[in-house]
């Protein structure tokens, strides 16, 4: 399992990472788990999936 801060998927998407933060609380993407600072880390799969489902429905 190789997990992904908020930095890492917003540079791997091209956004903020603010917009990051939201997609999570939407429940776009789910958090696998916290760091130490309480920010969602992601599972490297998910957001690859995410990516491709957004990319397929006009762009994220």
């Amino acid at each position: 399992m190789s997990l992904m801060s908020v930095a890492e998927v917003a540079n791997y998407l091209g956004i903020q990472e603010v917009r990051v933060e939201r997609l999570e609380r939407e429940s776009l993407l789910i958090a696998k788990d916290k760091d130490a600072d309480g920010k969602p880390l992601f599972e490297k799969e998910d957001v690859e999936k995410y990516k491709t489902f957004a990319e397929r429905i006009g762009g994220i």
